[in-house]
């Protein structure tokens, strides 16, 4: 029976910093190392078979330090741009230790707009804290110039519905390691959680969530 994994990204700089990321590249904070051979752990009696992540530094290290920690398994990255596959490299073929990695914008951070690189307790203490918790994590509402949940939905939700089922159809087990409203997005899907619930909704760094495919449908462990 295949399994889907997703795992938030571990803890990058920014987040240890306490400043809203979104699009902006920064990499993982040095405490991800030891964090990183956890998650391997829990993986190690589970045969990953297929990863999706996205272009975000703090996504793509994330699928590498994990890696590292698993022996004999090789991240082979592949950019996915409209549906067509662009190799990052020069491939004859696969080997069964190869695990590909795909890539896409699609499942990356909410955009932050014009919070990104602000201390999130600077804005609070302007905006107010339900003000502010809302445009983090409400499904409607949107951070100055930056994208609501549903914005996120929109482009992360239907790339998932066309490659994920796919995978898993035919018995691969699948990893999609991302930031946390993508991820918000995609378990709203699967969990069919209603637009007002879904601000209550956390995952924290590194968390891991795992489902079993059963019948076309998504079972949570």
């Amino acid at each position: 029976m295949a399994k889907l994994f997703l795992l938030r990204h571990l803890k990058s700089q920014w987040n240890e910093d306490n400043r809203f990321a979104g699009w902006v590249d920064n990499p993982l904070a040095k405490e991800s190392a030891s964090e990183a051979k956890i998650i391997a752990q829990k993986l190690a009696g589970e045969k990953i078979d297929v990863v999706y992540t996205s272009p975000l530094i703090r996504n793509e290290e994330t699928v590498l330090r994990i890696f590292d920690n698993m022996p004999e398994r090789y991240p082979l990255f592949f950019h996915l741009d409209g549906g067509k596959m662009q190799k990052w490299g020069n491939f004859v073929d696969i080997s069964q230790n190869d695990v590909p990695v795909y890539v896409s914008e699609n499942l990356n951070e909410r955009y932050y707009g014009k919070l990104q690189g602000l201390d999130k307790d600077e804005v609070i203490k302007k905006y107010g804290q339900k003000e502010i918790h809302m445009e983090r994590r409400g499904f409607l509402e949107r951070p100055p110039k930056g994208e609501s949940l549903k914005d996120v939905y929109k482009r992360a939700v239907p790339f998932f519905k066309r490659y994920v089922p796919k995978d898993l159809e035919k018995g691969k087990n699948v990893l999609i390691v991302a930031s946390h409203n993508s991820l918000r997005a995609i378990i709203k899907y699967v969990e069919s959680i209603p637009d007002k619930d879904i601000d209550k909704l956390e995952i924290t760094f590194g968390s891991l969530i795992s489902y079993e495919f059963k019948n076309n449908s998504f079972v949570k462990n």
